[in-house]
């Protein structure tokens, strides 16, 4: 039987951790990313990741702290 968890995750990081991140898991995206960190992780199917705020993108990123 599939189980479906819907939850909300804040957390913090540095500008270089991101950029690091992105780069190590090959997304553009945090959301990308964060999928790719819970396939990995648990092996879950149809993973919908909504981000609700902060940068999504480096550019975004970029563009909040110049």
């Amino acid at each position: 039987m599939n189980v479906r968890i819907k939850l909300s995750v804040a957390f913090t990081v540095s500008g270089s951790g991101l950029e690091d991140a992105l780069a190590e898991y090959d997304e553009l995206t945090v959301s990308g990313m964060v999928s790719e960190i819970l396939d990995k992780a648990i092996a879950c199917d149809e993973i919908q990741v909504d981000l609700s705020e902060g940068p999504n993108t480096l550019e975004e990123y970029d563009d909040q702290s110049g």
